[in-house]
């Protein structure tokens, strides 16, 4: 029997290196696909490129991941490049020379209103900033192709989650490298704005799963992905601090004039529910799992 194939684009991260490892056991032939690293160099945001590769492959799964992790303004041509131009090359080029592939699109919790309640798929979108407008192109653009041309194109709001591949421009990871290098005699300290807000703590390896039944039914074709429980940032601090035998209070300060977007961001994941996902990782066991990666890579014991 021929090997099934997946196409990731944006395979550098942390959800790339989860679903390549996720495909890789169950046989799947996965072509990673990264500026920077991977089976293929290349950018998503260059239609010959792109075109080029699903041609060759003519894969039966494409992963859109390619994105810049930041809501900022000052990244709005990156965003609009590998986001929406991104979803328009794979688009177009599967309906060209690969109609049949099944093509997964990433969203995210923030494009869409918030108003402090958990989010369902049903939710409005908010144009909070370019980030947002590239995400909503993006699933327009999806449901067009498979409204129009009759793509299976998968559409996934991905919540917050986190692993140890995180890097530190993450809060949940600068405040575990932050705990860390204080256990090692380290005198520096963190500055943080509103450790009230409430979000969720996923295992990204959870949403990879998730993301993975979705595209194999044929019955849901966009869903929030999260576990729909969320904590606060100042329970994620004492709780790694506790474990390194640290008090925050002495580490850490908190920035008085911060304004965060939102006070709680939490899914509703009824959808998600309904084709059998559940989250296997708690908030405790992601804390822990980050925490010991850290300890390794710092050296502590």
């Amino acid at each position: 029997m021929k090997k099934k194939v997946a196409i990731i684009f944006g395979s550098g991260g942390q959800d790339g290196f989860y679903l390549s490892d996720l495909l890789t056991n169950i046989g799947v032939n996965v072509i990673k696909i990264s500026r920077n690293s991977g089976d293929v160099i290349g950018d998503v945001s260059d239609r010959e490129f792109v075109e080029e590769n699903i041609k060759l492959y003519t894969p039966d799964f494409i992963f859109h991941f390619a994105a810049v992790s930041s809501t900022r303004h000052d990244y709005i041509f990156q965003n609009n490049e590998a986001i929406s131009n991104g979803t328009i090359n794979i688009l177009e080029s599967a309906r060209l020379f690969s109609p049949n592939t099944k093509i997964f699109l990433s969203g995210s919790a923030l494009q869409f209103t918030n108003k402090g309640i958990p989010i369902d798929e049903k939710a409005p979108f908010d144009l909070t900033s370019t980030y947002s407008i590239s995400r909503i192109y993006s699933v327009h653009m999806g449901r067009y192709f498979r409204e129009k041309f009759g793509l299976k194109v998968y559409i996934g709001y991905f919540f917050n989650h986190d692993s140890p591949l995180r890097g530190e421009s993450h809060i949940n990871q600068k405040i575990v490298a932050h705990a860390v290098r204080i256990k090692n005699g380290s005198n520096e300290e963190l500055v943080i704005g509103d450790i009230e807000i409430k979000k969720e703590f996923n295992y990204a390896k959870d949403l990879m799963n998730a993301i993975w039944m979705l595209i194999n039914q044929d019955l849901i074709f966009e869903a929030v992905i999260g576990s729909g429980k969320s904590y606060t940032i100042k329970e994620w601090v004492e709780y790694i601090f506790k474990k390194l035998n640290l008090n925050w209070e002495n580490h850490i300060r908190l920035n008085e004039s911060y304004i965060s977007d939102y006070k709680e961001l939490v899914s509703n994941p009824q959808t998600l529910k309904k084709i059998g996902w559940e989250p296997k990782t708690n908030f405790y066991e992601l804390a822990d799992m980050m925490l010991d990666s850290e300890l390794k890579k710092q050296r502590i014991n």
